[in-house]
């Protein structure tokens, strides 16, 4: 074989079977988001999930070195959404090699920003909110459905994770690009559910009682039944609500600061009598 027909052979992609490219997949979801460092974030998580597959997609050491630097680079994404990236980076470079590089370059740079606005929304807040709330809330009153739900959602999620990777390989750019215009309004839409869950929610799991009352002679008026409810039912439970979204918005209160200054803010205000156990 000349060097000519030794070049061709070793620029040429060779084609995957579904499990070599599903381990992709599967790579990418035990430690794409476990490697996280200062430098690229997820860049070696990234590299790593892709490894073992582009190894056989470029026989050649110098194609595969080639492309393994781009997939080094920075990358930083809602981790349920990688597998849809990882998907359409696989079909692109064992359909065209090395070729393609630019073009991956540019679909993870370009895709990781919009899809992390879906997945934020839907699946890193929305869906432990409303889920997590319920199964908890489950569980709290004894029934352990809410546990067994929980569990069954995360297991569905590690299902959703391979078929958004089959979708992004099947469809290499052409869907994932058709569906950046409606990127925005599904982000907005899930916000204003997100926003509208968490609202009702406040009102059945945040507990906050005031056994107060004000005395007038023979009449007694309780503040939290016949004032703070008449005006707005559960207005306690929202004001501590705003209250610690200030402190957190505004203040840049960090979760151990606000739980264990609720901690002691309720324990004084017990011992004064200002708050209670309805």
């Amino acid at each position: 074989m000349n060097n000519n027909e030794n070049k061709q052979v070793n620029s040429q992609t060779s084609k995957l079977s579904k499990k070599e490219r599903r381990s992709a997949a599967w790579r990418w979801s035990l430690i794409g988001s476990n490697n996280v460092n200062y430098g690229t974030l997820q860049g070696t998580g990234y590299a790593w999930s892709m490894a073992k597959s582009l190894r056989k997609v470029y026989p050649n050491d110098d194609d595969y070195v080639e492309a393994m630097k781009v997939e080094y680079e920075y990358f930083n994404i809602t981790p349920y959404m990688g597998p849809l990236v990882v998907g359409a980076d696989l079909a692109m470079q064992e359909q065209e090699g090395t070729e393609s590089l630019e073009a991956v370059r540019s679909i993870k740079t370009s895709l990781m920003g919009p899809l992390s606005g879906i997945g934020d929304s839907l699946l890193w807040v929305l869906y432990p909110t409303i889920m997590g709330s319920i199964s908890g809330y489950m569980a709290l009153e004894g029934n352990p459905l809410g546990a067994i739900i929980w569990m069954i959602l995360n297991l569905g999620l590690v299902w959703m994770r391979l078929k958004l990777f089959d979708l992004g390989y099947e469809s290499g750019t052409r869907l994932i690009t058709d569906m950046a215009d409606k990127l925005s309004a599904i982000t907005e839409a899930a916000s204003v559910m997100g926003l509208t869950v968490v609202g009702s929610l406040i009102a059945t799991v945040v507990k906050v009682y005031t056994p107060l009352e004000f005395t007038f002679g023979d009449v007694s008026l309780g503040l939290q039944e016949e004032v703070f409810n008449k005006i707005l039912p559960s207005l306690l439970p929202v004001l501590l609500t705003l209250l610690v979204y200030w402190l957190m918005e505004k203040k840049k209160w960090g979760f151990l600061k606000i739980i264990f200054s609720l901690i002691i803010l309720s324990l004084i205000c017990s011992f004064f009598g200002i708050l209670g156990v309805a």
